[in-house]
């Protein structure tokens, strides 16, 4: 396992030196020797020297501070034993009840399905809420977005369709929360066992498995929680499931992407957006797809702001 040293910390931004012929690929996660924080490499700078985003606080990082590669992108578990439980951008779990199994695992960096592996559907998604049903119906495998501004009520659009959706099709759910705020998040866990979407006594016959990096966390994290949301729910597709994939707040990716950029000293495009702004969506949105095996069906809250 390569080793290198910090050279240079400018608040999330970490830039580590790797002797030339031991340079980390980009996507590489680093770990800092002694502490739990990962390090995401995002480019290479020559000489030896990878710039990195710090997936946690950086708070007492300091110059000369031993760094690991370990030479693969981040993994998160997937599959079952994700069912019920809250779990971080890196997979670890926040809900206090143990360690997650990792059995089953996979990379947050993948590519989407190919063209000869896509299969479009025109079935319906009953949503149990008559009038979205009645004027909007959704397609299964589709894309929905529910646009707003703040405070009208997208999150509980989004939790009456998960209680919904898991009582009356038993389908399984996958929900991403990204830079949104820590109260909601908290609300919705504990709607979500009252009403026996998580089962607590039983965690596995849960419905809903929950990935949340709130507006509290570094941008690195909220920038890639939406990434590890959708790798479980491709992990469920992959199955032969039918997923739903909920992401509340699609705009808050993109502000987290703004931020990065920011910090890796990008030359920013209109009003303040970064320049791969297209490229990050895209990549995001390519992968929720329905394949010949499974189907994902996305519904994402996209916050409307003034500018």
């Amino acid at each position: 396992m390569a080793q290198g040293k910090i050279v240079q910390c400018i608040g999330a931004v970490v830039d580590v030196e790797f002797p030339r012929d031991q340079l980390p690929k980009v996507y590489d996660a680093l770990k800092l020797e002694g502490t739990a924080l990962t390090l995401e490499v995002q480019q290479q700078l020559g000489d030896g020297v990878v710039r990195t985003i710090a997936l946690g606080s950086s708070d007492g990082i300091k110059r000369g501070l031993v760094v690991s590669n370990t030479g693969n992108p981040i993994t998160v578990p997937t599959g079952k034993a994700t069912l019920g439980r809250i779990m971080d951008v890196l997979g670890n779990p926040i809900d206090e009840r143990g360690p997650v199994d990792h059995a089953q695992s996979a990379s947050i960096h993948r590519k989407a399905p190919a063209y000869d592996e896509l299969s479009p559907s025109q079935d319906l998604l009953e949503t149990g809420i008559k009038v979205i049903d009645l004027i909007c119906p959704f397609a299964k495998g589709g894309k929905v977005g529910l646009f707003g501004g703040a405070g009208v009520g997208k999150t509980v659009n989004m939790m009456e369709l998960i209680n919904n959706i898991a009582k009356a099709h038993s389908g399984l759910s996958v929900f991403a929360g990204v830079g949104e705020r820590t109260r909601e998040g908290n609300d919705f866990y504990h709607e979500m066992a009252e009403s026996g979407v998580v089962n607590l006594e039983k965690l596995e016959d849960s419905k809903v498995s929950m990935v949340y990096g709130q507006m509290n966390e570094p941008p690195g994290n909220r920038l890639r929680v939406a990434l590890t949301g959708l790798t479980i729910a491709e992990s469920f597709r992959d199955e032969g499931r039918d997923v739903l994939f909920f992401v509340d707040n699609i705009y808050r990716y993109t502000l987290a992407g703004t931020e990065v950029s920011a910090l890796l000293g990008r030359m920013p495009s209109a009003v303040g957006y970064q320049p791969t702004l297209a490229e990050e969506m895209g990549r995001l949105q390519e992968r929720i797809t329905s394949t010949k095996v499974g189907s994902i069906t996305s519904i994402q809250a996209v916050y409307v702001p003034a500018d």
